[in-house]
């Protein structure tokens, strides 16, 4: 007799098989995604069926189709890489009340200006969208609203708006008769998304769902939830601040890690072209404990602003915090600090923070974190007018850093008259290359002293520093 397959169970999120029915995965440890799954015969050999167009040549494949059309909202175009294509699905998760609906009504009314646009929202009635609306100036003929939490019903709005942008607001409030468990649970959420998806790339129609975000910041549901849909952005932001910064973490029709920057008001939210000020304090002399930097997001280079505050404790174990930055590499850095430059850290309290709620997770960062950090320490400001750039290596070497022009350009630009970089950050080519032959190519080393100064441009100096020890000498 052949032996059957007994039945068993399977996650849905990585595939992980057990006999048993557990309610937490023992492989990727998420909870509720191991379903059971039936006995299998063998392998189903599949028929060729109908096709929905023929193959042809690349080279005949219309690519305009695929290109962007402007939102009308300039940072959220910056972000989308130009705009929304036709027939992507955007999904854009954030936390409650942060701004996710005031944005993307400012988006649709600049839409339907030459366009029609559906926006259903399941989450509020149609009467709070139209009171928002009213307040922001989001008024448009060519704008249709309806409160559905079916997606039948919403597939019927559909087919008879015939819209060119659908925004759905938001994925987990909307339920399907087709799949069982609650609006929001992970059955719902991936049929619901599949069945957008599908119906996006039908009609052509470009599509915006928004997502939840769990207490630690992630997006809700399960994780197919991100490889459905073609663009996935973040809303960021301090809810007691009016700054929100929008991040792409995956675009498949344009560039990823770029970052659009919004103000949010009573009147709407609006863009900010040119945020190099919002993230650095403005004091007339320095103060120690601070140090300022320029990160990169995406494409445009962002002066920002690292605070330290160090003080002494009886405690047997030193608070260690940060806001903004990542509180692992901050560790490290500290480590870095006692172990190579002799700093007494082990009995003091070490607090880190940005300025403006902007979370720097650029290496580049490393070195203004140390620097601040050691201002505080010593209670010594860092001089005025300095900006430093580098990545801090667990031996205290400094390492360079990508776009180093750019930064320092950006820095000169607002008045910064002084920097401070890693060594052979400016020689694009660090050294040498000579060739033996066919047999090997051997880097010719190039000697530098440990620290140089050179001029960038009129009024600012650039100093290069090969490792903590010098960066910091040099700077007090």
């Amino acid at each position: 007799m052949t032996k059957t397959q007994k039945a068993g169970y399977r996650c849905t999120e990585c595939g992980w098989r057990t006999t048993k029915w557990v309610g937490r995965c023992g492989e990727c440890q998420a909870w509720g995604t191991v379903d059971e799954e039936g006995a299998r015969a063998g392998v189903h050999v599949v028929q060729g069926g109908a096709v929905t167009a023929p193959a042809v040549p690349i080279g005949q494949v219309k690519a305009e189709f695929a290109r962007a059309r402007s939102t009308g909202v300039g940072e959220l175009d910056r972000v989308l890489g130009g705009g929304m294509v036709p027939g992507a699905v955007v999904l854009l998760a954030g936390e409650p009340g942060i701004g996710k609906s005031t944005l993307l009504l400012e988006a649709a009314a600049s839409i339907a200006r030459h366009e029609t646009v559906l926006y259903i929202t399941g989450e509020e009635s149609s009467a709070q969208v139209r009171m928002r609306a009213d307040r922001i100036g989001a008024i448009q003929d060519q704008l249709y609203l309806a409160a559905e939490t079916d997606l039948s019903a919403l597939v019927s709005h559909v087919e008879k708006v015939q819209p060119r942008l659908l925004i759905v607001d938001s994925v987990q409030t909307i339920g399907s008769s087709q799949a069982t468990g609650v609006p929001g649970g992970v059955t719902q959420v991936r049929e619901v998304t599949g069945n957008l998806v599908r119906l996006a790339k039908e009609r052509g129609m470009s599509t915006v769902l928004v997502g939840h975000v769990t207490k630690d910041g992630s997006i809700a549901g399960p994780r197919v939830l991100e490889h459905l849909v073609d663009v996935v952005l973040h809303f960021e932001g301090d809810r007691h601040s009016r700054l929100r910064m929008v991040r792409c973490i995956k675009n498949r029709f344009g560039p990823t890690d770029e970052v659009g920057c919004f103000d949010l008001d009573e009147a709407g939210i609006r863009g900010l072209p040119d945020p190099s000020g919002l993230f650095v304090s403005r004091r007339s002399e320095p103060v120690p404990g601070t140090c300022v930097t320029v990160t990169v997001e995406g494409t445009r280079p962002l002066p920002a602003e690292v605070q330290a505050l160090v003080g002494p404790t009886e405690a047997q174990q030193p608070r260690r915090s940060s806001s903004g930055l990542d509180p692992f590499r901050v560790t490290m850095i500290l480590a870095v600090l006692e172990r190579r430059l002799n700093a007494r850290l082990s009995g003091c309290d070490v607090f880190t923070a940005t300025v403006g709620g902007i979370r720097l997770n650029d290496p580049a960062v490393d070195l203004a974190v140390m620097l601040a950090v050691a201002s505080a320490a010593g209670d010594r400001p860092l001089p005025a007018g300095l900006v430093v750039l580098g990545e801090v290596g667990l031996a205290g070497e400094l390492r360079p850093v990508r776009d180093v022009r750019r930064r320092v350009a950006e820095a000169a630009r607002l008045g910064f008259t002084r920097a401070l970089i890693p060594a052979g950050s400016l020689d694009q080519a660090p050294s040498a290359i000579a060739a033996a032959g066919k047999e090997s190519l051997r880097p010719v080393p190039v000697a530098r002293p440990p620290v140089r100064t050179t001029t960038f441009s009129q009024g600012f100096d650039v100093t290069e520093a090969e490792n903590v020890w010098d960066a910091l000498t040099h700077v007090t």
